[in-house]
């Protein structure tokens, strides 16, 4: 199936800009199918180089003007793949955009760029930065019809979105690709790029993450369970948010004395990658934690969709010490909050008096699987 990405839109429109384009993702989510997508639309315009290859990456590294205006010679569109590879890529970019008139720089990672480089010169007022996630719901509708949505939802919940699995022929086959995704791709940057030697110990990290959805995590406990520091962990949860497996959510107040503000919590960006983890491909009707499995998917999708809409607000969950709660709430540029709870079944739902109360402004919405296309589609 042929799934239309929306960020390879949104990148065609701004070629010819004179920009560096970064596009960020986990491997395996699509970045390269975009930029060869691109690249066979601009033909003899484009200079494609990969990122990891060792004499491309030297090559860069010469970092004169004559060096890339000799190599960029008749391109307008020089694209990087797993540009993270490349050593000081944040020089490499910023003295070739700022010196070489009438391209446009695609420059992909599958991580932060921060875990490579500090130049301490970011590309200001030059650099444009999308982030592209598993396939989402918002992608999927442009080719489905509600009806095929709603059949395919709990496969969406255990299976996830990433892009081949739309590809295999049954669900063993995914249940495969999924556990060879998380064993031998999804950490393989932070062992290159940190040097971490214990992979063992971010995977199990990243398991006792996976049975923790929805609830307050303690960096204390985690570390106790893994026999780290908290300051360790705390360096392992970030590096894990930064090449994207993860993203956290931490609790908002605005000065109510019983809300609970220093904890977090973590989901992952792809419900497939969780139940890999925990090893568990279950149909619903067999596995407790459905809530568990809803809120992560529903989350996400609601911050795919917000983010592929270009809306950022920012992100937190809400809770009092005596256990009133909300799942989300959303806080935009204009400080108007938007609080959403996650339900799966069609219910009336109240917000708490307490929220009620002390932000009597907010809007409040319930996710559940009767109205959740309404705000991830």
């Amino acid at each position: 199936m042929n799934i239309p990405r929306l960020l390879e839109t949104k990148i065609e429109h701004q070629l010819g800009r004179q920009k560096v384009i970064r596009l960020y993702g986990t491997r395996r989510t699509g970045k390269t199918t975009i930029i060869e997508n691109i690249a066979a639309r601009h033909g003899d315009d484009v200079l494609m180089l990969q990122g990891e290859d060792m004499q491309v990456a030297n090559l860069l590294q010469q970092r004169t003007v004559a060096n890339y205006s000799q190599l960029t010679k008749g391109k307008k569109i020089i694209i990087i793949d797993e540009a993270q590879a490349v050593p000081e890529i944040g020089k490499v970019l910023k003295l070739m955009i700022g010196n070489i008139k009438g391209i446009t720089i695609i420059a992909t990672g599958s991580s932060s760029f921060d875990l490579v480089y500090n130049t301490g010169e970011p590309l200001v007022g030059r650099n444009i930065v999308y982030h592209l996630y598993p396939i989402a719901q918002g992608e999927l509708s442009a080719i489905e019809d509600k009806l095929s949505t709603v059949r395919h939802l709990e496969q969406r919940l255990i299976y996830g979105g990433y892009p081949e699995l739309w590809h295999l022929e049954n669900q063993q086959e995914q249940e495969n690709y999924l556990k060879q995704l998380v064993n031998s791709y999804l950490l393989k940057d932070l062992l290159i790029l940190e040097n971490i030697k214990r992979a063992d110990i971010l995977f199990k990290l990243l398991q006792l993450l996976a049975w923790q959805i929805g609830s307050q995590v303690s960096t204390m406990e985690l570390g106790n369970s893994l026999q780290l520091n908290k300051l360790t962990v705390e360096r392992y949860l970030d590096l894990l948010a930064k090449v994207f497996i993860i993203f956290p959510l931490t609790g908002y107040s605005g000065n109510l004395r019983k809300e609970v503000t220093k904890s977090k919590k973590w989901y992952f960006w792809d419900n497939g990658i969780r139940n890999a983890l925990i090893n568990n491909f279950s149909p619903l009707q067999s596995r407790n934690g459905t809530g568990q499995l809803w809120e992560q998917y529903v989350l996400s999708e609601r911050m795919k969709h917000n983010g592929y809409q270009d809306y950022q607000p920012q992100y937190f969950f809400w809770r009092t010490y005596d256990g009133q709660e909300i799942d989300l709430l959303e806080l935009d540029n204009k400080q108007h909050l938007q609080a959403l709870e996650c339900k799966w079944q069609a219910q009336k739902n109240k917000i708490p008096a307490a929220f009620s109360k002390a932000y009597p402004e907010a809007d409040f919405v319930t996710f559940h699987k009767e109205n959740y296309l309404e705000w991830i589609a």
